[in-house]
């Protein structure tokens, strides 16, 4: 991915010194754990659960040491917001009726405090609907590619589309509206409605990974493998077996490996958000 001199956005908070041995609390379970499997492993959206009660057991935090690294971290992630800018700005321009406001991204190591709760390592990268901030820890691109085997900048970049995906989604009113009906559905229907809602970021995440392309020609050869290696690596079932659990699609939040992978490259091969419409699809 050819990222390297080209503009910063200047719509980065970057926080430091987070407090470690803290703890975040309320998630328990099977379910619990499953959750935090997927805050580990990749684009996770965790405003509806990160910080709630529940559950009786915590998970302690890793403190994230700053490492020489993060300065390259900080400039790379820095380069892929503004391309999301971009992006959208233009696409909301020619398909939307109203002008695109981008989100703020919180890089931070440790741990830190969104509206949605306690983010940290352990979280993920999430999108905060209630702030409208995207929160992403420094380390956790050194765990995609050390623990998950999806290392790659493009692999990198995909998490933070699928972030500025739901912020998109967030601008079009599709989130408030999804999450109302959630909170009023069965656990089973909930998680069906959130696998739609999850596999439109993904679709999201390649309509900007075609736009960025045409702009600025970010793509190199293999990029497009990375992505599809992390997607098939952040399936539900793929994480669920990884896990040691038996396979339960009742469970899904996210979608399988081949859902993300297929939504990703549909919006990739598009470019029309219409095209994205996860909601009204009869196959996944």
């Amino acid at each position: 991915m050819k990222w390297q001199g080209r503009r910063v956005s200047r719509n980065i908070e970057r926080r430091s010194g987070g407090g470690g041995g803290r703890a975040i609390g309320g998630i328990g379970g099977i379910g619990g754990v499953l959750i935090l499997l997927l805050g580990w492993y990749f684009g996770v959206d965790v405003s509806g659960i990160v910080g709630s009660t529940g559950g009786s057991s915590t998970q302690q935090v890793d403190t994230g040491q700053i490492t020489e690294a993060d300065p390259e971290v900080e400039q790379f992630v820095g380069v892929v917001l503004a391309d999301t800018e971009d992006v959208w700005a233009a696409i909301f321009n020619a398909q939307v009726d109203g002008a695109y406001v981008p989100p703020k991204l919180v890089l931070f190591d440790g741990i830190t405090r969104s509206a949605c709760g306690n983010a940290s390592a352990q979280t993920g990268p999430f999108y905060c609907p209630s702030d409208q901030d995207v929160y992403l820890d420094t380390a956790f691109f050194r765990t995609m590619q050390q623990q998950l085997g999806a290392g790659g900048d493009f692999a990198a970049a995909y998490v933070i589309a699928h972030e500025v995906g739901h912020h998109v989604q967030d601008e079009l009113g599709i989130l408030g509206q999804t999450n109302s009906m959630r909170a009023r559905m069965s656990e089973a229907d909930s998680n069906a409605l959130s696998v739609r809602i999850e596999l439109q970021a993904d679709c999201y995440a390649g309509i900007w990974a075609q736009g960025t392309q045409a702009m600025n020609g970010t793509l190199e050869p293999g990029d497009i493998d990375e992505a599809m290696n992390a997607a098939a690596r952040i399936g539900d079932d793929a994480l669920q077996r990884n896990a040691g659990q038996a396979v339960s699609p009742d469970n899904f939040t996210h979608g399988t490996s081949a859902q993300r992978q297929r939504w990703f490259m549909r919006g990739y091969e598009s470019g029309n958000m219409t095209d994205c419409d996860t909601f009204s699809a009869t196959q996944l």
